[in-house]
């Protein structure tokens, strides 16, 4: 693989939780037709960002979020799943709703009412995928930022996604999980391979970077790269990694919330220097009440953002 090339042959990478190969299993991947581009475009057909906005970003495959506004869990994360296996399409799915989300950031602060609620969603949420195949991207931000936390918080959010991991596997025999490992300007290689061994990585098919960021696709491949001679080093085993390419196609100027002269990066696919490239994050999609997206919410989509960021500009 590609990702791994770096490594020393005595390095083999550990076995996925699960033998099945999802990509295998479909024929692509899945557009959600219910995004939040796919809908802002249906709904202003008259509107002259439409078309660019519906053919450049509403069509791409990308990610569904999963949080308290999903309602019953395992009902959406199972219609959701069940949508694609009807298309013959893979879903990716991104669980977001862990106890203290954001905890340190705060634009994004939710999730779970307390450790045992998140360990019911997110059982309730692997078991509506079932043996449907699917990826899920669990929790991006989790292990991404440590400052303002004690180590009792940090052990309570480690064990919760260990406990995530052992439901997956459990319940959804077809689901590559991948632990979010945050982005190459977050932590050092060597202490994010610690949290992502620390918070049960063994057991995951393997980790995310660059979710909701624009750092380019190069810089994340060293890193991850970079991450696997550390869990090689330090554990014995290496992991394939994927990354999020919605909004990086011109980098990253320094800012991480909705800075401006962005573009959209590569679609979907699998390959590129990763397992997989994906968009994760919605382009056009705030980042928060930050940069051109003053004044909105995060999550919210932001339609001059997604036009401008078609073009770079």
């Amino acid at each position: 693989m590609a990702a791994l090339c770096a490594l020393p042959l005595a390095f083999a990478a550990a076995p996925s939780a699960h033998a099945a190969d999802p990509t295998t299993m479909t024929n692509g991947f899945y557009a959600d037709p219910e995004s939040s581009a796919s809908r802002w475009a249906a709904a202003n057909p008259g509107d002259g960002r439409a078309a660019a906005i519906n053919a450049s970003i509403a069509n791409t495959p990308m990610a569904r979020w999963f949080g308290s506004w999903s309602g019953a869990i395992g009902t959406a994360a199972g219609a959701y799943a069940g949508a694609a296996d009807g298309r013959d399409k893979l879903p990716i799915l991104v669980a977001y709703n862990i106890y203290n989300r954001d905890y340190c950031g705060g634009h994004s602060a939710g999730g779970a009412a307390s450790p045992s609620a998140y360990a019911d969603w997110i059982a309730r949420f692997a078991g509506g995928i079932a043996a449907r195949p699917a990826v899920v991207i669990l929790e991006p931000d989790s292990l991404g930022d440590y400052g303002c936390m004690t180590q009792a918080q940090i052990d309570e959010r480690e064990a919760m996604l260990t406990n995530a991991l052992v439901e997956f596997n459990r319940q959804a025999p077809n689901t590559w999980v991948y632990m979010d490992a945050g982005n190459p300007r977050w932590a050092d290689a060597a202490t994010m391979a610690r949290r992502l061994h620390e918070a049960g990585l063994r057991q995951a098919h393997g980790f995310s970077l660059n979710v909701s960021n624009y750092i380019t696709t190069a810089e994340n491949t060293a890193y991850g790269n970079a991450v696997n001679n550390e869990l090689a080093a330090r554990y014995g085993y290496t992991k394939p990694f994927v990354v999020d390419t919605s909004r990086n196609g011109n980098g990253s100027n320094g800012e991480w919330c909705n800075p401006s002269g962005r573009r959209i990066g590569t679609p979907t696919q699998t390959g590129g220097g990763a397992e997989m490239l994906l968009w994760i994050k919605t382009p056009g999609e705030s980042d928060g009440n930050c940069g051109v997206g003053s004044g909105s919410t995060a999550g919210q989509f932001l339609p001059e953002v997604a036009y401008k960021m078609i073009y770079g500009y």
